[in-house]
């Protein structure tokens, strides 16, 4: 019998976060029906211990296929819901925050609904985001200015209800209908750029993400760490992304200033950008989950 929610979660060396995202999720729902499926992308450390021990999930055993082929396989388990809620392991939800949600989502043409997010320490998340432009390749912030501006910061957007390109994928509520005409997430995106691309896709079919205040949230952010490698893999599927939008012209533009952009945080003595600027340059260090044939990079 179908349920108000379908709530999914990805794993990956999560067993320091899993157990505050589950335990929150009750009164998060309040009175709604739903479903919990955590997918579990090979850990090594002791998350599937920790999910052993629960009884108010499923849990799928996976090898780390990508998070968006995790998501999905996740929804494939799920029972069927009017609504999906895409949750990583180290969040947590407010107390009533998903009923708030679905109000949202259950208005004409809205696909996708982002909550209001905060630190760990208490502060405002900025997780509102523009759509990818040859302007906002660099993401600079310190302009103020929206042509050159990704992250969207000042406070007062997140004050009120309303339309976004798109949000940070910690916490989504999507349209379960939506989720399967759109065929879920993008699973060539291995890791990032896949919830940009899927609310792009939903906008396209004519649905809109909506950024609601009166849902509320914490996440912690690099749950699962940042290396070189998920650095790389951020750079190159925005790039991806940004070509399956904007055509090979324009994104060897987009393509030229990425290395240029990392070019200069390696000299400012960001670590992880001299392995991303290799990559960029020779697709042979490249990481192979990335499937770089997809890509207008140089082979």
């Amino acid at each position: 019998m179908p349920v108000d929610v379908a709530a999914v979660v990805v794993t990956y060396n999560s067993a320091d976060h899993i157990i505050e995202l589950l335990d929150s999720i009750p009164s998060a729902m309040g009175a709604l029906t739903y479903s919990l499926v955590v997918v579990d992308n090979g850990s090594s450390d002791a998350t599937l211990d920790v999910l052993a021990t629960r009884s108010d999930c499923a849990t799928v055993r996976s090898t780390n296929d990508g998070y968006a082929a995790g998501m999905n396989r996740a929804v494939r388990a799920s029972e069927p819901a009017e609504a999906v809620l895409i949750l990583n392991p180290d969040a947590t939800l407010d107390a009533g925050a998903v009923p708030a949600m679905l109000e949202v989502l259950r208005k004409p043409a809205v696909g996708v609904v982002a909550p209001r997010v905060r630190e760990a320490d208490g502060s405002l998340s900025p997780t509102l985001r523009r759509g990818p432009t040859i302007g906002r390749v660099g993401g600079l912030s310190f302009t103020g200015w929206p042509a050159f501006t990704e992250r969207i910061e000042e406070p007062a957007a997140y004050e009120t209800e309303h339309e976004v390109d798109w949000a940070v994928g910690a916490i989504l509520l999507v349209d379960g209908g939506l989720y399967a005409r759109l065929g879920g997430m993008d699973e060539s995106y291995f890791l990032y750029s896949e919830e940009t691309d899927f609310s792009l896709r939903a906008k396209d079919a004519g649905w809109t993400t909506v950024y609601t205040p009166a849902a509320g949230a914490m996440h912690i952010g690099g749950g699962s760490g940042e290396s070189a490698t998920t650095h790389t893999m951020k750079q190159l599927n925005r790039i991806r992304l940004y070509r399956r939008r904007a055509g090979t012209l324009r994104t060897w533009v987009y393509y030229v200033m990425t290395v240029l952009i990392e070019v200069r945080r390696a000299l400012l003595g960001h670590d992880k950008s001299w392995p991303t600027v290799r990559a960029l340059l020779r697709p042979s260090r490249r990481p192979p989950a990335l499937n770089a044939s997809d890509s207008v990079l140089p082979r």
